[in-house]
C-alpha cells in the first residue's frame, strides 16, 4: 500500500481493518490516503476476510484506478535495461518478475501478449508492491518489437536451445531480454526479430527453469556486466 501511494496511484477508497494490522505503520498510511481525498471505509474482521483474496489479511485493502501502461511511458536511459515477458500465464510468476526487475532497477518491463492481469491481486501480491515502482506497458509483441528497433534496443531472447551462454553474451548496450510463457516459451515472432538468442547453462538433470527464475538469472548477468547502476 505504502508503494502505491508512492507512486502515487489513485486511490478510490481504502479498506481498513484494526483487528488485523501487523505493525505500527498502518495509521500513517490511512492518513496519507486521506489526505489524497481517498474515502476511507472501516470493516469488521468477517467481511475484510472475504474481500481481501488471501488467508493471512494485513487489514489494509486499497481499491485504485488503473494507471496508464503505454510504451511512450517507459523512459530509456543513455544504456538502458527492459525486461519483456511474453504470454505469462502464472500470475506469482508476474509478480516475482517485476519484483525481480524492480531489484535490478530496470528502466522499464513491457508485458507483451498478456495471458495474466499485470493488476491481477496476486500479481500485486508476489510482486511486494513492486509493480508501482517499475516502469510498466502492456502491448503485443508486434508493437514491442517495433518500438524496441525505433529505440535501438538489441533483444536477447532466451532459449534451452540457443547455442550462446548467456555470461558469454554482451548486455553492455542498450538491451531487451525476452523471457517467454512457462509451456510454450517465445514465439517466433521474437526469435526472429532477436540480435542474440542465449541460453542459462543446466549441467545438472533439469533441462529448463521457472520462466521468473530464468529472467532472474539473465538480468542480473546483465547488471554485473554494467557500471553500477
Amino acid at each position: 500500500m505504502r508503494r502505491a501511494l508512492e507512486r502515487p496511484v489513485e486511490l478510490e477508497a481504502l479498506f481498513v481493518c484494526p483487528a488485523l494490522y501487523l505493525g505500527d505503520n498502518e495509521a500513517g498510511i490511512i492518513d496519507r490516503a486521506a489526505s489524497t481525498g481517498c474515502e476511507i471505509v472501516e470493516l469488521a474482521e468477517g467481511p475484510f476476510r472475504k474481500a481481501s483474496y488471501r488467508d493471512r489479511p494485513e487489514g489494509l485493502l486499497g481499491v485504485a484506478r488503473h494507471f496508464a501502461v503505454d510504451l511512450d511511458g517507459i523512459r530509456l536511459a543513455e544504456s538502458p535495461l527492459l525486461l519483456v515477458v511474453e504470454s505469462i500465464e502464472k500470475p506469482g510468476n508476474l509478480g516475482t518478475m517485476l519484483r525481480t526487475a524492480a531489484a535490478a532497477r530496470v528502466d522499464g518491463v513491457i508485458v507483451a501478449d498478456p495471458t495474466t492481469d499485470p493488476f491481477n491481486p496476486n500479481v500485486i501480491r508476489a510482486s511486494l508492491g513492486l509493480v508501482f515502482t517499475v516502469a510498466l506497458a502492456v502491448t503485443s509483441s508486434e508493437a514491442a518489437i517495433g518500438w524496441l528497433g525505433d529505440a535501438g534496443v538489441s533483444i536477447v531472447a532466451t532459449s534451452p536451445e540457443a547455442s550462446l551462454a548467456h555470461h558469454d553474451t554482451d548486455l553492455t548496450g542498450p538491451t531487451a531480454i525476452v523471457v517467454g510463457s512457462e509451456q510454450y516459451g517465445l514465439s517466433e515472432a521474437w526469435f526472429a526479430a532477436a540480435d542474440e538468442r542465449v541460453r542459462i547453462p543446466m549441467p545438472g538433470a533439469a533441462d529448463s527453469l521457472n520462466a521468473a527464475t530464468a529472467a532472474a538469472v539473465v538480468l542480473f548477468e546483465a547488471l554485473r556486466q554494467r557500471p553500477r547502476r
